[in-house]
């Protein structure tokens, strides 16, 4: 991992990370529905602190992205390419968003995670606060979580 690399995203990586979020096996399923024509946007990333880990300096392959929502204190997105999980690529983006809801003067950031997902949000340093009921084109229940960040 020595070489992995957390940089700030811009809108040229909108295409990189619109795969990876589409491509996510964690979406496959009953879950399909969520990443459906989703798009990770220049202006969103522009408008968002975005950090990508890349492998090579940064400049090479996108291994994992996060989108931190400062005025909402939420993490929008983060995501783990499938053939790079269980590298500590996850853990690396987590640690990196705490450090910059601190620099951004918040206490806590709160996650709506993918139900599969909990697990590694707990073991990253989130607690449980409750859970999202099924709205719209989700159907099921959502954990509600929070990273402690002051």
């Amino acid at each position: 991992m020595s070489d992995i690399t957390i940089r700030r995203a811009t809108a040229d990586d909108s295409r990189r990370l619109t795969r990876l979020v589409r491509g996510s096996r964690a979406y496959r399923g009953d879950y399909a529905a969520m990443v459906e024509g989703y798009q990770v946007g220049g202006p969103y990333i522009e408008r968002h602190p975005v950090f990508v880990a890349a492998d090579g300096g940064g400049g090479g392959r996108v291994l994992g992205f996060y989108a931190l929502l400062v005025e909402e204190a939420e993490l929008d997105l983060a995501f783990v390419a499938d053939g790079s999980q269980g590298l500590g690529i996850g853990r690396l983006l987590m640690e990196h968003m705490a450090g910059q809801a601190r620099a951004a003067g918040l206490d806590s950031v709160k996650v709506v995670a993918h139900p599969p997902a909990e697990e590694f949000y707990l073991r990253t340093g989130a607690v449980r606060t409750g859970a999202v009921p099924p709205s719209g084109r989700i159907h099921w229940e959502r954990p509600e979580l929070r990273y402690d960040v002051a």
